[in-house]
């Protein structure tokens, strides 16, 4: 246990064991699970529950979303994965019975041409190689399971181990179980970072309020590079990477549109199509290097339509419901940082890129873990912030550069 107690801070200044700034779901679970342990816990966020969360779709892909250079990744998302049905019903608890959309439902990538197929195939080699459970399905075999798919495609994977979830309830849940838990919320921009006798200790917010804080944990998502006060040499290398999603709304004369998470590459874009039970079908994401811009553009939303109809033609009939974009937190190796940073008592839990909501359990344990006993649990040894130190080598864990595309 960290006592705020000895840290010798001026009278009246607001102290803790932890401050999370940042109140997406990375900050939210983190400061949860910081509680839960006993940690005195605050979390500093003008709007907790925002960020990229409330545009991203909540595939739990960790088999479709595989890619070359990536397997200790792989092991990272698999783990956090195989918690999800457990971290659901916790949650569920913790938040007086909020439901998080949980859905075991799988996902299936189709191939739509020859090349793609080729690709597909690829990548199923790779799945297999890695041990992971994936089935090559022929076309006939892909309709046959989800009925409203095009005509024309020519065979894809069915992974029934990648499920979803609705990542606006589990902001929502989070939010709710912080409360109970104790977190204590300062609905405030963070101004700059606090740092005394060469260490972390709390932050001012942007009304003047002084938090003091035994140990501060930085997860603002894309933004976690900006924050002043922040030394240069550890503030994080991530950069904002722009996605569109689409909202559509299935009439339950069309029900059921589709019954699991499908997706492809589309003339060399990515498309999926995420079924919701509520009859919400999400549609994503366009992958934009545009730095901060999150204009919804209409090339990006008929970029995404097009590619949807050839997949699933019938989606043209359906009422468009929303248009968002948002940024992810991408790191130069598009793997997450944390843990303990070279400043002592800064920790990071950001960079999680495309992953964020697949690894929203696994980080919380992690960084709940280290806040208490100063030690990284095994599996996220190799994803600490400090394998991008001056020394360190140039190609951190998933030894792949940002440019490179998925295969599905």
């Amino acid at each position: 246990m960290h006592s705020s107690t000895s840290t010798g801070r001026p009278p009246g200044e607001r102290g803790s064991d932890v401050l999370v700034i940042g109140g997406g779901i990375i900050g939210l679970v983190t400061a949860w699970r910081a509680a839960q342990r006993g940690l005195r816990t605050a979390l500093a966020d003008p709007a907790p529950g925002g960020g990229a969360a409330q545009v991203a779709a909540g595939m739990l892909a960790a088999v479709t979303e595989l890619h070359y250079g990536e397997e200790t990744l792989l092991g990272l998302n698999l783990a956090s994965a195989r918690r999800y049905p457990q971290f659901a019903a916790e949650l569920a608890e913790a938040s007086g019975g909020l439901d998080i959309g949980f859905r075991a439902c799988g996902t299936l990538a189709v191939a739509l041409d020859a090349d793609d197929r080729t690709h597909l195939r690829e990548l199923h080699a790779l799945q297999r190689r890695c041990g992971l459970e994936s089935e090559w399905l022929s076309g006939r075999e892909c309709r046959r399971l989800e009925p409203m798919l095009a005509p024309g495609v020519r065979g894809g994977l069915r992974a029934d181990g990648d499920h979803q979830v609705d990542p606006r309830r589990l902001a929502a849940a989070l939010l709710a179980a912080c409360a109970r838990a104790g977190v204590v919320f300062h609905r405030a921009a963070v101004e700059r970072l606090t740092v005394t006798g060469g260490r972390a200790a709390g932050a001012v917010l942007d009304s003047g309020t002084r938090l003091a804080a035994d140990q501060v944990v930085l997860a603002t998502g894309s933004l976690s590079g900006r924050l002043d006060g922040l030394p240069p040499e550890v503030a994080p290398p991530i950069r904002p990477v722009k996605g569109q999603v689409l909202r559509l709304r299935v009439p339950g004369a069309y029900a059921p549109f589709l019954t699991r998470t499908v997706r492809a590459v589309v003339r060399g874009s990515q498309v999926y199509l995420v079924p919701r039970e509520n009859g919400e079908l999400v549609i994503g994401a366009t992958s934009e290097e545009l730095g901060w811009d999150t204009t919804v553009t209409a090339g990006g939303v008929y970029e995404l339509l097009r590619d949807a109809h050839e997949l699933v033609p019938g989606i043209t009939e359906l009422p468009l419901t929303e248009t968002r974009a948002g940024l992810r937190p991408g790191s130069p190796d598009n793997a997450p940082l944390l843990g303990p940073t070279e400043l002592p008592g800064l920790h990071l839990a950001t960079g999680h890129y495309r992953n964020g909501v697949l690894l929203t359990p696994v980080t919380g344990d992690a960084l709940a873990e280290v806040l208490t006993t100063g030690e990284l649990p095994a599996e996220a040894r190799p994803f600490t912030p400090r394998r991008f130190s001056a020394g360190a080598p140039s190609a951190g864990p998933a030894g792949r550069t940002a440019r490179e595309e998925s295969l599905v």
